[in-house]
């Protein structure tokens, strides 16, 4: 599952524009689990460098997925719209 963003994200070579993130699920290839969510944020037209990627089991994507619901809500309720 893929979905453009607009953020920045560091790598080796410091910050970079992020302008997709992909979401999925698959057999963890560095985190203990043997399952993971894997996200990966990326900007394709800078190559293969301008990549965050990440590894969680299922409980910390639903905790991961509750702090940005109330992050969200918490910059809608002061004004935040982008």
């Amino acid at each position: 599952m893929t979905t453009p963003i607009r953020g920045s994200g560091k790598g080796d070579t410091g910050w970079f524009p992020v302008v997709q993130a992909t979401v999925g699920f698959d057999h963890a290839s560095h985190t203990q689990a043997e399952h993971a969510l894997l996200l990966d944020f990326v900007n394709p037209s800078l190559g293969v460098g301008a990549r965050v990627a990440l590894e969680m089991d299922l409980d910390s994507g639903r905790a991961l997925l509750d702090s940005l619901r109330e992050a969200i809500d918490a910059a809608e309720k002061s004004g935040v719209r982008e």
